[in-house]
């Protein structure tokens, strides 16, 4: 099943036109009209915004889907990858294709040297895995620091305020993934 088919079945049951989601949601009705026909999957924004409009949990509309049958993937160049520059001083590049199809995102994240990133705070039922490749950094989670340095690992709930902070000198290199995927 696809987001498009499940879109459907659900606005079907609840009763609701496609006209009416699209101004309960604020997403535009050519959009809603070409998720459910399959032309297009729709952004993370917009199926939050759906899932609120039909008073369900984002999982709900999520639930059931097939993914391709593509269950392998091989990247052998970062020149095609997403990179995200919230700062001046740090970046997140995505490593994998497709992100949105995906159960978890995996991403590089670099901070320079006197760098942070910025605070986050995902959604509920949000986690995150950081494996430290290069450099110290701290992880401020909560408000409670944690010292992390190369080969050093953190898993947490990325639903709670969370940022990083490069205290060594040096790029710092991170390994994340995050699950569900957000952007």
């Amino acid at each position: 099943m696809l987001i498009g088919d499940k879109l459907h079945e659900i606005r079907k049951a609840k009763k609701i036109t496609l006209t009416e989601l699209s101004e309960k949601s604020g997403v535009q009705l050519a959009t809603l009209s070409r998720i459910e026909n399959k032309k297009m999957t729709g952004t993370l924004e917009s199926h939050l915004a759906i899932a609120k409009a039909l008073r369900i949990e984002l999982v709900e509309l999520y639930n059931s889907m097939v993914r391709e049958q593509k269950r392998v993937e091989v990247s052998g160049n970062s020149r095609n990858s997403e990179i995200f520059t919230p700062n001046e001083k740090s970046s997140f590049e995505i490593l994998t294709k497709n992100v949105l199809s995906k159960q978890m995102m995996p991403s590089l994240i670099r901070i320079e040297d006197g760098g942070a990133t910025q605070q986050e705070e995902n959604s509920t039922n949000s986690e995150k895995f950081i494996f430290i490749l290069e450099g110290t950094v701290e992880a401020i989670i909560d408000n409670k620091p944690f010292k992390l340095e190369k080969n050093n690992t953190l898993y947490f709930d990325s639903s709670l305020p969370h940022k990083f902070k490069n205290t060594g000198r040096g790029v710092v290199k991170m390994l994340c993934v995050a699950t569900p995927v957000a952007l």
